[in-house]
């Protein structure tokens, strides 16, 4: 068999045009008023006249969409669908057949396609559809900085569960950015049509984050002069994160459990049950099976949470992203000041390659931030960034403590180790109380009892320059 196509090559390499697309269909005419219509709009146009030509042509080139006819010779466009989806799960189908029928929409909807044209279709409507496709994917790229290996295993798995309702647990480090993939999970999803609703499960007491979940009804308590739904409510058809679940007291994994195994949630102070469709996508920098172990968190919640699970990689697993990120952060807090600082020093960015980055990518930003803040003229030196990167061996030195000879404060002592937590964790609470040993509570309590802040550690005064 012999393929017609425009455009051969590597989605990655077109510079021009909108996109990257390949058009299956058995039926020679179809093909190529798919492949006029869509050139015409800039897009890169590649055809092929069967299934498992389309599969030999995609062993060598990537594209953004396929757009393949339901009913072929030998691989079907189902089938075609699923090796697709098998192969490379970021790569967008459209269905397009003169053979539509209910239930081939409702199968080809549960393996993943993204939308289902019938013949014979309008030229607006597969516009449409197809601007709407590239429209994601730009999202996507915005959000999502760096091509590194590991990135790009964590957006197949985005691409993977986005159109399912399934549970997912996003595991990683503080600062690798589990809220962003949650989101992005949201936003690729056939619930993005209503808002996203997050909350922080390590950051209220039990009775508040009760009453925020599952609200309360009027009279409940001496505050509650009216009903108040809860985020369980509020997302309804919906998504909501519960990022740093791991936090969540026994107590309140038993009623999460209980909203997540009936999908219902009964208001604080009432009696009916209320039904909900809530998308869970939960979040946690620890390890829920060593909690587990200890004790401290429900094995069954944890099942229940656990159905796909996404890892976030740490910024020193992916050093290759971090010249992107490095120049998307500068190109984004430049524009915020309005200042023009357009580069970074070739010894700044040695140092920045160089550095651990224990607070990760949100770490990588904050020190960006304070660079272009506190920084002069139109290149960040290396005396712009925080001590912590300039000097490598700054905070390994803290680490050794000494009695001196007439002795010191206890308390002293102990507000200087919250503070070299603080600042080696970049003001991350729940960083710094992991490295102390102790929970996130106490770590606040003990914050609260010296008046430290966040602040205090996120602030420095920067080198002066000679």
């Amino acid at each position: 068999m012999t393929m017609t196509h425009s455009v051969n090559k590597d989605a990655s390499a077109v510079t021009a045009g909108q996109g990257s697309i390949l058009v299956v269909d058995d039926e020679g005419r179809q093909r190529e008023i798919l492949q006029a219509i869509l050139e015409d709009e800039g897009y890169a146009v590649t055809t092929a006249v069967s299934g498992e030509q389309a599969l030999r042509v995609m062993k060598n080139s990537r594209f953004d969409l396929v757009l393949t006819d339901l009913k072929m010779p030998g691989i079907s466009g189902i089938k075609l669908l699923e090796e697709i989806s098998s192969a490379d799960p970021t790569i967008t189908v459209i269905l397009i057949t003169a053979h539509g029928s209910i239930e081939s929409a409702v199968e080809a909807t549960k393996k993943g396609v993204f939308k289902y044209l019938t013949k014979p279709f309008d030229k607006a409507e597969l516009l449409t559809v197809v601007t709407e496709v590239f429209d994601k994917l730009q999202r996507l790229k915005k959000m999502l900085i760096g091509d590194s290996p590991r990135m790009r295993d964590v957006l197949k798995m985005i691409a993977k569960v986005a159109h399912t309702n399934s549970t997912v647990l996003l595991c990683g480090e503080s600062g690798t950015g589990k809220e962003l993939i949650a989101r992005m999970i949201h936003s690729n999803s056939p619930r993005s049509e209503f808002p996203f609703y997050a909350i922080n499960c390590a950051a209220l007491p039990d009775t508040l984050l009760e009453s925020e979940l599952f609200g309360f009804e009027k009279g409940s308590h001496s505050q509650a002069l009216q009903r108040k739904l809860g985020l369980f409510e509020m997302a309804d058809r919906s998504t909501l994160f519960l990022d740093e679940i791991g936090d969540m007291s026994l107590m309140m994994q038993a009623k999460l459990l209980r909203a997540l195994q009936e999908r219902e949630i009964v208001r604080i102070g009432g009696a009916q049950p209320v039904k909900v469709n809530v998308r869970i996508i939960a979040a946690t920098n620890q390890d829920l099976a060593q909690l587990m172990k200890d004790g401290r968190f429900r094995e069954d919640l944890y099942y229940r949470i656990n159905v796909i699970t996404i890892v976030a990689p740490p910024l020193r697993d992916r050093k290759n992203d971090i010249d992107s990120l490095v120049d998307h952060f500068l190109k984004k807090h430049a524009a915020a000041v309005r200042r023009t600082v357009v580069r970074v020093s070739d010894e700044a960015r040695e140092f920045i390659h160089d550095y651990s980055w224990p607070g990760n990518v949100r770490q990588l930003e904050s020190a960006i931030e304070r660079a272009v803040l506190l920084g002069e003229g139109d290149q960040i030196e290396l005396e712009d960034l925080p001590i912590e990167i300039r000097r490598p061996s700054f905070m390994t030195s803290q680490k050794t403590t000494l009695i001196p000879e007439g002795g010191m404060s206890l308390e002293e002592h102990e507000k200087q180790l919250l503070l070299e937590a603080l600042t080696r964790s970049n003001g991350s609470i729940t960083k710094a109380a992991q490295l102390l040993g102790i929970s996130f509570r106490t770590m606040q309590y003990r914050l609260e009892k010296f008046g430290i802040s966040r602040r205090d550690v996120l602030i420095q005064t920067p080198k002066s320059r000679s």
